[in-house]
């Protein structure tokens, strides 16, 4: 008993750092880590990894389905009927834009539509008068 007990004891606390270990980041559109679907609405032409939409579960022929524009890792492109559940696009015809254009089109042209490379100017604090001397 005594020798379970140990090994529960062991196991217990070996198992404790792995969940200080959880940490959650945020990455959205326009950030160059950010995959998943973008909207290119006036944007320029994107360049695409197929000339053609990819397509897993299509829909039944009397519903038309619009393709989108998606940025995933390359391995994820490869095969996307494994990883397509991970974005909820396994029934959407999905364009894979390509990483270059991603990163060096839209990302510059996403920020300064919505302004994050408008350098800010930082108002200096105001003066304080000292009280005078007597």
């Amino acid at each position: 008993m005594k020798r379970l007990l140990a090994v529960l004891a062991l196991c217990a606390t070996s198992a404790a750092p792995a969940f200080a270990a959880d940490v959650a980041v945020s990455v959205s559109v326009g950030d160059p880590r950010f995959y998943g679907r973008i909207d290119i609405g006036g944007f320029p032409q994107p360049q695409l990894i197929y000339p053609d939409p990819v397509i897993i579960q299509p829909a039944p022929a009397s519903v038309v389905v619009q393709p989108i524009y998606v940025r995933v890792p390359p391995a994820h492109a490869k095969d996307w009927r494994k990883h397509c559940k991970k974005y909820k696009l396994c029934g959407q015809p999905v364009y894979f834009v390509q990483d270059n254009w991603y990163t060096q089109v839209y990302v510059p042209e996403y920020r300064a539509r919505k302004g994050k490379d408008k350098v800010e100017k930082v108002k200096k604090p105001p003066k304080v008068k000292e009280p005078k001397k007597e």
